[in-house]
């Protein structure tokens, strides 16, 4: 068999000779110039888009309002406005990620949310289970140790490396996602002034958030920036993800109470405003409130919905008490079978568990306190007696969860 001269050489594709082509790779029988590699690169890369999209279409199933907020209705009680407007902002979120934006069609913008209500009202529960639900990534992170570029803390972008980990670092996946960022309030402006010098974790970090809530591309630390520092950074559209966020604001109420020109406390000014409820003032609160509590009108204009909680009383912390999927009772009963122990509580300790968590005012989480506090020693001791009295029922009656929680020292958190 005669030797092919180099001259005849040709890329089996587009018919190149070997003198044309910067670099010729040769195969079994067969040639490919460089041209035609990277021309089939962009190809395959083109096709992989298109296939990880269409699989991204698919995987975003509708969730009507409805069925979200019957999800909701599971595991948090009450607070009916507040679910139905989350409901909504996610919803609307599914359907703009559907949006196929033709020239002439409307773009759809995206509807940031913002929560307000009292510690303990369920806001990160709220958004916990939301995330049960969606078909998207999602993440919560803590506005509190977020500080300026250059300061010990967090950047802003750690925002979005919690949310590519969420992702398992598909970058498609994360730009499609949602973000709930609690205590928002905590970086409300230090003065009623504008800042003229360094604001570490208030006016600069609100600065710092509105490019990120707006919708631009971010590069992003995936590991962190501060302890890798020579780490590749990976660039995050944030125009189509959706952020949550949600706050106490505590004290904005003598702000709405000065606003509507009444008290938090005592009569009213006016016989017409006789219709205010004094108890729930957070009904009442308007973009204006946020801005006199610090937060700058940029960041507020970023996050359009606005949304309150209702305060807790004491029949919905008995609900919260016994009805939700997980409630409390349900999660202690679960435990003690565990140990083949049957845990039965007598409808009067659940009273008594709630008047003291509304003495306490710490809200819903008051309730798990208390709890903690009337069952420890039967979760410490049990385990071991069971097996020598040969124990399969522990009836919990009001005596002995006054007795227990006599012996605690959580009775000193009473507030006056």
């Amino acid at each position: 068999m005669s030797k092919i001269n180099n001259r005849d050489v040709r890329c089996s594709f587009c018919g190149v000779s070997k003198n044309d082509a910067q670099m010729l790779i040769a195969g079994d029988g067969a040639h490919i110039c460089d041209r035609c590699v990277t021309q089939a690169g962009e190809i395959l890369a083109e096709e992989l888009k298109q296939r990880k999209s269409k699989s991204l279409q698919t995987a975003l199933k509708l969730v009507r309002p409805t069925e979200i907020k019957q999800h909701l209705d599971q595991y948090v009680i009450g607070q009916d406005d507040a679910k139905k407007v989350i409901s909504v902002a996610v919803y609307n979120h599914y359907k703009r990620l559907n949006q196929k934006v033709d020239k002439d069609e409307i773009e759809i913008e995206k509807s940031n949310l913002i929560i307000v209500g009292e510690t303990g009202t369920g806001k990160t529960l709220l958004a916990k289970t939301v995330a049960k639900i969606l078909n998207v990534p999602f993440c919560i992170v803590d506005a509190t140790v977020l500080t300026e570029a250059g300061y010990v803390g967090e950047d802003v972008e750690s925002i979005l490396t919690r949310l590519l980990q969420a992702a398992d670092y598909d970058v498609a996946a994360a730009e499609r996602g949602i973000i709930y960022i609690d205590e928002i309030d905590k970086i409300a402006r230090k003065s009623d002034n504008p800042s003229i010098t360094r604001d570490v974790s208030g006016e600069g970090v609100q600065q710092a958030l509105l490019k990120i809530l707006e919708g631009t591309n971010v590069n992003v630390p995936p590991q962190g920036g501060r302890k890798h520092p020579d780490q590749k950074m990976i660039s995050v559209n944030t125009s189509n993800i959706l952020f949550l966020c949600g706050g106490a604001f505590d004290g904005i109420q003598k702000k709405i109470a000065n606003r509507l020109r009444t008290q938090t406390v005592g009569y009213k000014m006016k016989e017409e405003e006789q219709d205010v409820d004094l108890n729930n003032l957070y009904k009442y609160i308007t973009p204006l409130d946020l801005k006199n509590f610090g937060l700058i009108p940029e960041l507020i204009g970023r996050l359009p919905v606005l949304t309150y909680l209702n305060p807790l009383d004491k029949e919905t912390l008995l609900s919260i008490l016994t009805e939700p999927k997980n409630s409390l009772i349900k999660q202690y009963v679960k435990l003690f079978q565990y140990e083949d122990i049957e845990l039965v509580f007598d409808k009067d300790v659940y009273d008594f568990i709630v008047d003291k968590a509304w003495e306490f005012k710490l809200g819903a989480r008051g309730l798990r306190s208390i709890c903690e506090a009337i069952m420890l020693d039967a979760m410490f001791e049990l385990p071991t007696s069971k097996e020598e009295e040969n124990a399969t029922v522990l009836h919990i009656t009001l005596d002995y969860a006054k007795q227990k929680f006599a012996k605690s020292d959580i009775k000193k958190l009473h507030v006056a």
